[in-house]
């Protein structure tokens, strides 16, 4: 990541889904810029646990280039265990995970500013659907892991 960014503060809604222990499984982003105009980002990753599906959520958001650019993020996500994971209340035991963790502290580390919280499912209800829809698209036949990348409607560029 850059030393130099050249945004303000984002913030961002992630989840992951999977169907089944490990199964199909999905990602939804949502990043919300200061000016209230967002990007969603949602997409079938293949078969996995639904917990490495939160982390995917989380690397995926960190490589769009809008995010990458951004001083500061405020990361909202409805897994409890990734949030008390990476704010250190809880240890990474699982070995597919530990990677996941590394690489995601990692990204973290570039940010001016970054924080991680937990809300409930209710509040987390886009992401859910770009995650559940990515699943229900591969499911359906309609996606083939193709990435669905779309910014505001009413926006071209986002920032």
């Amino acid at each position: 990541m850059s030393d130099e960014r050249s945004r303000g503060q984002l913030t961002i809604h992630i989840d992951g889904a999977a169907r089944g222990n490990p199964g199909p499984a999905g990602i939804g982003v949502v990043v919300i810029g200061e000016d209230k105009r967002k990007i969603t980002l949602s997409e079938y990753i293949g078969e996995t646990t639904n917990n490495v599906a939160e982390y995917t959520a989380l690397l995926r958001a960190l490589e769009i280039p809008e995010v990458r650019d951004a001083n500061a993020i405020e990361l909202y996500s409805d897994s409890e265990l990734l949030v008390k994971q990476l704010n250190g209340f809880y240890k990474v035991k699982n070995s597919n995970l530990q990677q996941l963790f590394g690489k995601a502290k990692k990204e973290l580390a570039g940010f001016v500013k970054f924080t991680i919280n937990y809300i409930p499912r209710e509040e987390n209800k886009i992401a859910d659907q770009l995650a559940s829809g990515a699943i229900d698209r591969f499911l359906q036949g309609e996606d083939d892991k193709k990435t669905k990348f779309s910014p505001d409607p009413d926006q071209e560029r986002l920032f």
